[in-house]
């Protein structure tokens, strides 16, 4: 993309750190002028103020050093991760997320994956079509949701909706989190994710990823969550140890999992294709048509009210 000549045009400038799958761009083109960064000459490096983010790619301290006067990094996407937010804290640049956007629908996606791993939906559900219902006989009996106690890492907005979700199975919830959470909080907190997860049957994950939370789920959390427990992931996949989830699952020292993320996506370990007790999606909790529009009204209020100079709708504390 070639930055158009000033003058007539006075749409705000954006540059974009990568380009856009998300279908938002061609949305807000009425507002605003999008360069790709990696095409913007210098002197369009240096006019711009802002850097979208539309995607999961890395926003370097290179990107960052390259445009001298940026002052908001916008992105799609809650966790930040792929953002140096060190070199972004340096600059005083303010950084906006999604917020609670993608929140209702990433807790109803990990309340499927509880009953879909536990109930072996998917493996019930590749049985019939294989033909084995009428060969073998009935899929084996699987287990129930209801009551099973739920422990929850980051009781956020995701994970407090995951939380209300399933204390209505008449589950028993608690978490971790970096402290207790301040009354009327009614869930039991644990100071480790051991603790909490030798204390639970769903071990959900819904936390940020942070040097602090990078595989915090190790062979350790498993085996304290034991052959019956099961494993939820919709956080990021660099907070679980992922070699050693395949040879837990494989050695039957958890009893299975469902997982919406992975460490080095789109790969992921081929060893989980073939384990009918794992639930695989493709980083898709957070995606429903609802979620984009929604996703669509944070970031363009975020980009107005930034270049109308009023607050922003979700600002990340840095």
């Amino acid at each position: 993309m070639t930055p158009p000549a000033a003058g007539a045009d006075a749409k705000p400038l954006v540059l974009l750190s990568q380009p856009s799958d998300s279908g938002l761009t061609p949305v807000m083109e009425g507002q605003f002028r999008f360069v790709l960064a990696a095409d913007a000459d210098a002197a369009t490096a240096a006019e711009a103020r802002v850097l979208f983010v539309p995607g999961l790619r890395p926003v370097t301290a290179d990107l960052i050093d390259r445009l001298p006067a940026l002052e908001l990094v916008s992105t799609i996407s809650v966790g930040l991760d792929h953002v140096d937010l060190d070199a972004c804290r340096r600059r005083g640049i303010t950084v906006t997320n999604a917020g609670a956007t993608f929140a209702v629908d990433s807790a109803d996606y990990v309340v499927g994956l509880v009953v879909a791993v536990l109930r072996r939906v998917a493996a019930a559900d590749a049985h019939l079509r294989r033909g084995s219902w009428a060969t073998d006989g009935d899929y084996p009996l699987a287990t129930k949701v209801s009551g099973k106690r739920v422990g929850i890492v980051g009781l956020g907005s995701i994970g407090s909706l995951v939380a209300r979700r399933l204390a209505a199975f008449g589950c028993p919830v608690a978490y971790h989190s970096r402290a207790p959470k301040l009354p009327p909080c009614p869930y039991t907190f644990f100071p480790t994710v051991r603790a909490l997860a030798a204390d639970s049957d769903v071990l959900v994950l819904a936390c940020a990823l942070t040097e602090e939370t990078r595989r915090v789920v190790d062979r350790e959390v498993m085996e304290a969550l034991g052959a019956g427990g099961v494993l939820v992931n919709v956080g990021r996949g660099g907070l679980v140890d992922e070699p050693e989830l395949v040879r837990c699952l494989r050695e039957g020292v958890i009893g299975g999992a469902g997982l919406d993320v992975f460490e080095n996506e789109p790969d992921l370990p081929v060893e989980l294709l073939d384990m009918d007790n794992v639930v695989l999606s493709s980083h898709k909790a957070v995606a429903t048509v609802e979620s984009i529009r929604g996703v669509l009204h944070t970031v363009s209020g975020n980009l107005e009210a930034f270049f109308a100079g009023r607050p922003l709708l979700s600002p990340v504390a840095l």
